[in-house]
This record gives C-alpha cells, sequence and structure tokens, in this order.
C-alpha cells in the first residue's frame, strides 16, 4: 500500500487510543515493581515513589527501549507472511493491544502482579494463530521467551538472597554493624553504578552516539565510574553519615528509658514488646527470670487501670478489689494516676481478653531482627534502596514501556512505510508516548499493586529491599541489552519471595498469595492469546 494511505489512517488512530489504555494497564501494575518495596519497607512515600517512576520509566523506554521493541513487533511474528496484506496485520496489532489491555485492567482490579511481557507476547500469538495458523509465530523466539520467564524468577532470585545473605553476614548480624556497614558502603555503591552504567553506554542509543562506542570503551567508562563514585562515597558520604548515625543513636537512647511499648499482632493478641529498665530506680535491671502473666487467672476483666506507682510498671486488669486479693498485685490506685477503660463498644477491642500471649525476650529479639532493621542499618541502607529502586525503574522503562507500545510501533511503521518489512527504527516520540500512559497508570491505579509486592508478600525492610532492587534490577538489565523481553514482574517477584525466604525461612513468605500471583502468571498467555483471538475474528469480519 502507498504510505500515508487514509485508508490505514483509522487503524492508526484506534491503535494510539488502545495503547494508551494498555500503558494505562501497565503503569498500574508492573511499574508497581519497580518502588513496592521501597513503599513497603517506608523509604519512600507513595507520591515520592510515583515522581520517581514517572522520570525514570521515561528515560528508559528512551535510551534502551528500541531492543526489546524491536522483538516485540517483529520477532515473535513472521511478518513476511503478510506481504501485500497490511491491513491484516494492523488489525492483529489492534487484537494485540486490545487482548493485553483487557487483561492488565483486569489484574490490577484484583490487585495481582502480572507480565506486562506475558500480555503482550500471548496476544501477539494470540492474533497470529488466528490470522495465519502455526506457521504465522516464530515459535524459536518464542520459546526463548517463555523459557525466559522460568528462567528469570529464579536467576533474580537467587542473585538477590546470594547479596542479602552476604550482608547477613558481614554487616547485619554484627553486634555493632556500623563501622561493617560504612566500610562497605562504598563498594555497594560503585559496584551498583558500574552495573548501570555499563548497561546504558554498551550498545546504547544512537541518538546519544552510544552505539559507537566499542565494547572496551563502555567498561573503561563503567569502572571508571565506578571507582570514582566509591571514592566519593569513602571520602565525603562515610564520615557524614558516621557522624549523623551516632548522634541519632545516642538520641534514641537517651529518650528510651523507662519506656513500655505494646504492639498487636495479626490475631489481636498483645505482645510485650520491650521492657527498658532504669538501673537508678528500685526496679531489678533485668527482666524476671520467669514469664508474668499480664491477666491472672481466673480474672475476667472489663476494666484495664493504668498504675503508674506499681511493680507490674502500672499496666493491671481491674475488675473489683476483691478479684485481686490474693493476686499479690498492689490494688491501691490513686485517682490521680489510675485511668478507667470501660467495657463499652468503643474502648474494648483494645485488647481481646481471652487471648493473651506473652513472648520471651529471645523470641522477641528474634522477631525483631527479622521484622526490622536496626535504626544505623535502616540509614545506611534506605537511599541505596531508593537508588537500586530507581534504576530498576530505568530498566523497567527500558524492557516493559517498549512491551505496551511494540504493536503500536507496528502500526506506526506500517502506514509511514505502507509495508509489513517496517524497517524504519523505533521513533522516539512514541516511545514518549508509552511513557507518558504508564505514569498516568501508575499515578490513578498504581498503588494497588504497590502493596501487594511491598507489604503483603513478604515483610520488606531497608536492607532486604536493597538486595531485592539490586538483584532484579541486574537480571532485567541485562535482558535488555541482548533484546530478550524478560518479565521484570516474575524477577521482582522472585527476587521477594527468595530474599523473604532467606531472611526468615518459609514462615517469612505469604505463599497462599504467591500461589495466587503464580496462577495468573500460568492463565496469563492462553487467556490474553485467547482474548486477542476472538479481537481478531471479529475485526477480520467487519473491516475485510
Amino acid at each position: 500500500m502507498e504510505p500515508w494511505s487514509a485508508e490505514l489512517l483509522p487503524f492508526t488512530i484506534a491503535g494510539f487510543i488502545i495503547s494508551f489504555i494498555l500503558a494505562f494497564g501497565v503503569g498500574a501494575n508492573d511499574v508497581a515493581n519497580s518502588f513496592g518495596t521501597s513503599v513497603g519497607s517506608r523509604v519512600l512515600t507513595l507520591r515520592n515513589a510515583c515522581i520517581l517512576a514517572t522520570i525514570f520509566e521515561v528515560l528508559g523506554a528512551i535510551l534502551i527501549g528500541f531492543k526489546v521493541s524491536d522483538t516485540v513487533r517483529k520477532g515473535i511474528l513472521d511478518v513476511s507472511l503478510y506481504n501485500n496484506t497490511e491491513k491484516e496485520l494492523m488489525l492483529g496489532s489492534l487484537a494485540a493491544l486490545g487482548g493485553s489491555a483487557i487483561w492488565n485492567l483486569v489484574a490490577t482490579f484484583f490487585k495481582l502482579p502480572i507480565s506486562g511481557t506475558h500480555t503482550i507476547v500471548g496476544a501477539t500469538v494470540g492474533f497470529s494463530l488466528c490470522a495465519r495458523g502455526f506457521d504465522g509465530v516464530n515459535w524459536k523466539t518464542f520459546g526463548k521467551i517463555v523459557g525466559s520467564w522460568f528462567v528469570s524468577p529464579v536467576l533474580s532470585g537467587i542473585m538477590s538472597a546470594i547479596i542479602y545473605l552476604g550482608l547477613n553476614h558481614f554487616i547485619l548480624k554484627k553486634e555493632k554493624p556500623l563501622e561493617p556497614g560504612l566500610r562497605a558502603l562504598p563498594f555497594i555503591y560503585g559496584f551498583t553504578l558500574l552495573v548501570n552504567v555499563f548497561s546504558i553506554v554498551h550498545d546504547g542509543p544512537s541518538m546519544l552516539k552510544f552505539d559507537l562506542i566499542p565494547w572496551w570503551g563502555a567498561i573503561v567508562t563503567s569502572v571508571g565510574v565506578g571507582i570514582l563514585t566509591a571514592l566519593f562515597i569513602q571520602l565525603v558520604v562515610v564520615p557524614r553519615q558516621r557522624k549523623a548515625i551516632r548522634a541519632e543513636l545516642a538520641k534514641e537512647a537517651t529518650g528510651q528509658e523507662n519506656e513500655v511499648k505494646f504492639t498487636f499482632d495479626s490475631t489481636d493478641n498483645l505482645e510485650m514488646v520491650d521492657l527498658l529498665y532504669n538501673e537508678e530506680n528500685s526496679r531489678s535491671p533485668s527482666p524476671p527470670s520467669r514469664e508474668l502473666s499480664v491477666i491472672e487467672k481466673g480474672i475476667s476483666p472489663t476494666t484495664y487501670t493504668f498504675n503508674s506507682t506499681t511493680e507490674t510498671n502500672g499496666y493491671i486488669p481491674a475488675e473489683t478489689k476483691s478479684n485481686l486479693l490474693g493476686s499479690g498485685l498492689d490494688t491501691t490506685c490513686p485517682s490521680s494516676q489510675c485511668l478507667g477503660v470501660t467495657n463499652n463498644s468503643s474502648q474494648v477491642p483494645l485488647v481481646n481478653t481471652n487471648q493473651v500471649k506473652v513472648i520471651s525476650m529471645d523470641e522477641l529479639s528474634t522477631k525483631k531482627e527479622i521484622d526490622t532493621d536496626r535504626p544505623e542499618v535502616k540509614s545506611l541502607f534506605s537511599f541505596l534502596q531508593i537508588l537500586t529502586a530507581t534504576f530498576g525503574s530505568f530498566a523497567h522503562g527500558g524492557n516493559d514501556v517498549s512491551n505496551a507500545i511494540g504493536p503500536l510501533i507496528a502500526l506506526w511503521a506500517i502506514y509511514s512505510e505502507g509495508s509489513v518489512a517496517q524497517r524504519s527504527p523505533t521513533p522516539i516520540y512514541i516511545l514518549l508516548y508509552g511513557g507518558l500512559g504508564i505514569s498516568v497508570g501508575l499515578w490513578v491505579w498504581g498503588r494497588r499493586v504497590i502493596k501487594t509486592i511491598g507489604e503483603d508478600l513478604t515483610k520488606v525492610t531497608a536492607s532486604s529491599g536493597f538486595t531485592i532492587e539490586i538483584g532484579s534490577a541486574f537480571t532485567v538489565l541485562f535482558a535488555s541489552k541482548i533484546g530478550l523481553p524478560i518479565s521484570t514482574t516474575h524477577c521482582k517477584v522472585g527476587s521477594v519471595v527468595f530474599v523473604g525466604w532467606a531472611k526468615s525461612s518459609r514462615q517469612g513468605v505469604d505463599w497462599r498469595l504467591f500461589r495466587n500471583i503464580v496462577i495468573a502468571w500460568v492463565v496469563t498467555v492462553p487467556l490474553t492469546a485467547g482474548i486477542s483471538a476472538l479481537l481478531m475474528l471479529i475485526f477480520k469480519v467487519a473491516f475485510m
């Protein structure tokens, strides 16, 4: 057909509309993978995460996204089978966009993190099977992509787990982790920058002339950046962090005297979380050797009295004075020091009186180490987690933005060239358009899947979040450089599960949620293929 044919213009316009909806769905679902762990560990607010994701998703799409978009629009299909039937290939691209967009939105509604790569590849195969049968699919390329879906979460998870175990051995388990952490900081920053700079410079975007740099030039550049970064961290950042963290620790130590903290677990049981004794007063500087029951046996209290002068730190249940005679507890309570909580609908849910759990100090120590970082560790790794999440967002932009707008690029190339060969390079403005759609989806609906990745699947801290981010980002960036559209979702979920398991054994992962995620992964390809094939049948009847 003639280039810029008026007959093909309506399909091109429809492609831009549907691809924006698809990009919206990818942004609401897939982009959550990039900053979900940072938000879950409370290192970033949701708003700041969205701002950073918007910037670096678009940059990733422009700088490294062209390779993956070429694979999606020309590598999966044998486009030569559509010679002289350009209109049919355009309808197929529309069907692929539509099938992928529908499943992305449905999965996001149910808070399931699915793969944008899965959806677009499945939808592309679906319309091709409908239009040309089994001959229409490049099964070798498709097999490589499918294989990467299973390999990528395992590789990413293993890499993240190894990094976490190394940090845990050399830093996190130390009695005083500050100095080991500060010594490792320059290496960690330098390695992070080295990997990401190499991924950008080596065979990089032609618009920046990076494609003219030889492989050894990319190595020299990335190693140089890594060394300079490590020197800057050692000479400038480490002394400042040491001073700031020590001041913060001293401040916290001063403010924690005589403090008693309580938390509630998921079954509303009361846990005594921390008892801090002041050695200057009459209490023992160490906890009692036996476990003390907060509520004495045989008492069913309806009122809780807080008395700051009693030996039980002021927390005693009370119904009547006669109930406490013989319990050994001090029943005197000056009215100025007591607070009665009556049994009514607004106050009683504070405690479930039938189930009270007192945990030992050993259990407490283990639980706190698993669920939270110590203050100095959190301070060391918070910015590192943000940095690696930013690179993860950059990698995601290079991989998944291209997936979302691959069929749109095919539509535009056919319309502008009048041929299915699609010889023109990927236009930058279409990559920008895809980045815009993804950013809108993230801002409007991204919080749903962010909660699943960052909070529900496992407990994420700043240190574990860093290892999750760096392992998955390295895997995705490597795949983008060789033009393999792997699943960012699989890499991130694999890293989250492996690190959660390494950190706290099997109990640290919500396996029921993980099972639901895997089911969504399994059904994605056949489901999107079926939707796309159905749309293709409708389009053929309506327009051909």
